[in-house]
């Protein structure tokens, strides 16, 4: 997939369709696993989770695939090719400026395949192991993906990256990764670089009101919620890992949330830090049962899950309350990532012989 630049049909300055579009949307969140189908999956094998594919969305893909690959194999391609294609179809089916939002939020995948990319350079895992954790729906090309894989060096796969916006982020903090070892500078680099790209992209110059109706109000209102649960993410993650790295130069602009002063005070009290989200009028109103898990978790996993759940929790009712805009088109865009992430780590559970209550731990339900 190129996710690079407008519809060539339609340029960006075209009208955009989004009453189409989240039609076609609708449909097709309409047909995505519910909890219950998960619940079902855990008690199954490879083969039998294969076969419950095959009567569902991804028929195609488990047939074509078929004959190539089998047990966990099978199930973690037929995903990857399914959510593509389905990312895809959103591009197809969008015009102008609607078109530019979803295909700028699609290079969300670059950010994860490099980051997937650099964390096997680090710990020397054969490219084999990890392709199929790529998820090919953003803007960098197989080719470039391909060779990525193939560098023996992290330093070596930023070189491969230099005419694209992550190379000088990275390169900054290539010298913090080198003084600690630890992999927090670089993947840090990658989010800040794709969210500041995505604010200035429909930020007003300086002294111009923001849009505060429309697509744009909603889409801004939407990257806000990821930054501000990627910032308590990143936060929670640094505090607790022993490393010593100040939370606060992790911190991620653009949220609403926190300010960098307040991120370490609230880390080390997880009860503050739960209670400052709750406090904030915008989520607080918005996320009373994800706040609720939020406040139960009792390690790093289930907070992060929580979080997970909290942020498509927020989409979606952005979505019911905007229904015609690009709202709807991001919480599809969640809910397909949650629905193949589900897939492949129940697979990848009963593959490694975890017991129903082990991988259900791993997984995102609301």
């Amino acid at each position: 997939m190129n996710a690079s630049g407008s519809n060539p049909e339609s340029g960006t300055l075209g009208a955009s369709n989004p009453e189409y579009v989240v039609g076609r949307v609708r449909s097709r969140r309409a047909s995505l696993f519910a909890d219950e189908d998960y619940r079902k999956l855990i008690r199954m094998g490879p083969s039998g989770i294969a076969r419950f594919m095959e009567e569902s969305e991804y028929e195609r893909e488990i047939n074509e695939l078929g004959t190539r690959f089998s047990g966990v194999d099978l199930i973690e391609h037929a995903l990857n090719r399914n959510l593509a294609k389905h990312f895809q179809d959103l591009l197809d089916w969008s015009e102008g400026r609607l078109y530019d939002l979803i295909a700028r939020y699609l290079r969300k995948f670059d950010v994860w395949n490099l980051k997937t990319i650099i964390r096997g350079i680090y710990t020397d895992t054969d490219p084999e192991e990890y392709q199929t954790d790529l998820i090919r729906a953003g803007e960098l090309d197989d080719r470039t993906l391909d060779r990525l894989m193939e560098a023996d060096e992290i330093e070596d796969a930023i070189e491969m990256l230099s005419r694209t916006t992550y190379y000088e982020p990275l390169m900054a903090a290539y010298e913090e990764f080198e003084e600690t070892g630890a992999l927090v500078p670089l993947e840090n680099a990658l989010d800040r670089a794709f969210y500041e790209r995505l604010l200035e992209d429909v930020s007003r110059p300086p002294g111009q009101e923001q849009p505060q109706e429309g697509p744009e109000a909603r889409y801004i209102e939407f990257l806000q919620a990821e930054i501000d649960f990627r910032n308590a993410r990143n936060a929670l993650r640094l505090a607790r890992s022993g490393a010593d790295l100040d939370p606060a130069s992790y911190y991620i602009e653009g949220g609403v949330l926190f300010e960098e002063s307040e991120l370490n005070r609230l880390v080390a009290d997880y009860d503050e830090l739960i209670d400052h989200i709750a406090e904030n009028k915008r989520y607080g109103d918005r996320l009373s049962g994800a706040l609720d898990r939020l406040r139960d978790a009792d390690s790093l996993i289930q907070f992060e899950h929580a979080v997970d759940a909290a942020l498509l929790q927020y989409s979606d009712t952005l979505s019911s309350i905007y229904p015609v805009s690009v709202s709807a088109v991001l919480s599809y865009i969640l809910a397909k990532e949650r629905e193949v992430e589900n897939i492949r780590a129940i697979a990848r559970g009963r593959e490694v012989g975890l017991d129903e209550s082990e991988i259900e731990e791993e997984l995102v339900i609301l």
